[in-house]
């Protein structure tokens, strides 16, 4: 019999080997069963940490969110808008580096307060700034929701990167709307150079913010 301990099993190292293993199943082929094969444990154990896999989504999230903030900080001494296009650039390379990243952290929720200092300092930034509390949330809701809809439509293109799905040849989409000149060409607009695109809607969502608030 073998004398060789296990690593203790707990929610952090579950949520590592999901992460793991998203990049090989996707979102849909991620089951608990196929974590505890990985893991060589039983279903039934990961239970005492997950009670569905929605609590699992949600530490997994909060994993990425960890990693994404260890990789990525931003200025506190910046303008509001540097500390936008910092966290939100941030935000898209993490969930980048996972296949279906994106659908994993829309709708999840954090499982602690790890975002805490970081939500702290952006408010700090930004009513400092001259916003107020409210308008400084729903800047920060908005600039997040169009990453994460960004990168979501993104990999829906690429499920990674330079892995194109099939019938998003912009070539072949051109011929087939042929009749169609603006939206054939409008293809390879909406379907190429996805960091320019981001990074152009990005400034729009920003250029937004500062003139319905009037903060310049």
């Amino acid at each position: 019999m073998s004398t060789e301990r296990r690593t203790p099993l707990d929610r952090r190292r579950v949520a590592d080997t999901a992460l793991c293993l998203l990049n090989e199943t996707g979102l849909d082929g991620l089951t608990l069963r196929a974590i505890a094969k990985e893991l060589d444990v039983k279903a039934p154990a990961l239970y005492w940490h997950f009670k569905d896999k929605q609590a699992l989504l949600d530490e997994m999230a909060t994993e990425m969110y960890r990693r994404m903030v260890a990789g990525t900080r931003f200025d506190p001494s910046g303008t509001w808008q540097d500390v936008l296009r910092t966290v939100n650039g941030g935000l898209r390379a993490a969930l980048l580096g996972y296949r279906d990243g994106a659908k994993v952290y829309s709708g999840s929720r954090f499982t602690g307060i790890d975002h805490a200092p970081e939500q702290e300092a952006y408010l700090h930034v930004m009513t400092g700034a001259g916003f107020t509390l409210a308008q400084a949330a729903q800047a920060a809701m908005t600039t997040n929701a169009y990453t994460i809809g960004f990168v979501t439509e993104e990999q829906g293109v690429e499920p990674r990167p330079g892995q194109r799905r099939e019938g998003y040849d912009v070539a072949e989409r051109a011929r087939m709307l042929a009749d169609f000149p603006l939206s054939a060409a409008a293809g390879r607009e909406i379907f190429t150079d996805f960091d320019r695109r981001f990074e152009e809607g990005l400034e729009l969502v920003i250029a937004g913010i500062g003139a319905r608030y009037e903060i310049a």
